[in-house]
């Protein structure tokens, strides 16, 4: 039990897939785990732990933003002695990705001034895992599901004033914005751990076209069995 998590240490996998809504951790685990039960409930983050193929796998909702993102997964890494964390979401797209395109993060950008604050970090980017990106790139080839790499830009704002995508988008060579992996991404190099961010394009900054909520919560099939695929080889 750590200060936002009342799970017991032994309930939580060494693997954790984090999808920001727990409404997402719930539809993965009624329909691709077995034996999945409920492990914490404080605050309405609902979290799973099951498994996949006979692999423990935890989902714990990561809820929106930076700070949300660097509560739980610090938590995580540090309290419960996860070794990865594989962040699932949607992301907002600032070139010609299509809705429902799968992208894999490389590097985050960011405007925020978490890794500062956490860890004393001067940067304003932050890589993922090479050998955790190689693993999951691996799967989306064996199960035939295409996925682009590139890299992201986490906002702390959902509602900035003056975004200049397109200027963000050249300067930094991303391929959209979404709002949780950088504070996730610092908290792994703080414990020496490896974290990871799928993304499926909800929506673009290019033209109106956008998904509806359900859509959202369901349409990531082809994303959750890529990073499924993934755990699988996760020891």
């Amino acid at each position: 039990m750590s200060t936002h998590i009342e799970s017991k240490k032994e309930d939580v996998a060494s693997v954790v897939l984090m999808p920001g809504d727990p409404k997402r951790c719930e539809y993965i685990a009624k329909k691709y785990l077995s034996n999945s039960r409920l492990i914490n409930d404080v605050r309405g983050m609902t979290a799973y732990t099951g498994y996949y193929k006979s692999h423990k796998i935890t989902l714990f909702p990561s809820g929106m933003g930076i700070p949300s993102m660097g509560i739980y997964s610090y938590e995580l890494f540090k309290e419960y002695d996860v070794k990865y964390i594989i962040r699932i979401g949607t992301m907002g797209a600032y070139t010609n990705l299509k809705l429902k395109d799968i992208v894999l993060v490389d590097n985050s950008i960011t405007n925020s001034n978490y890794g500062f604050y956490a860890a004393g970090y001067n940067g304003n980017i932050i890589k993922s895992n090479d050998e955790l990106n190689n693993i999951i790139m691996n799967s989306a080839s064996i199960n035939n599901i295409p996925v682009y790499r590139g890299n992201i830009y986490s906002s702390d704002v959902f509602y900035e004033k003056d975004n200049n995508y397109k200027e963000i988008a050249s300067k930094y060579n991303v391929l959209g914005v979404e709002m949780e992996s950088y504070a996730l991404f610092v908290n792994a190099s703080i414990f020496n751990k490896k974290a990871s961010t799928l993304l499926m394009v909800s929506d673009s900054f290019l033209n109106t076209d956008k998904l509806s909520q359900e859509e959202r919560e369901r349409g990531l099939d082809n994303l959750i069995v890529v990073a499924l695929e993934s755990c699988l080889k996760l020891r």
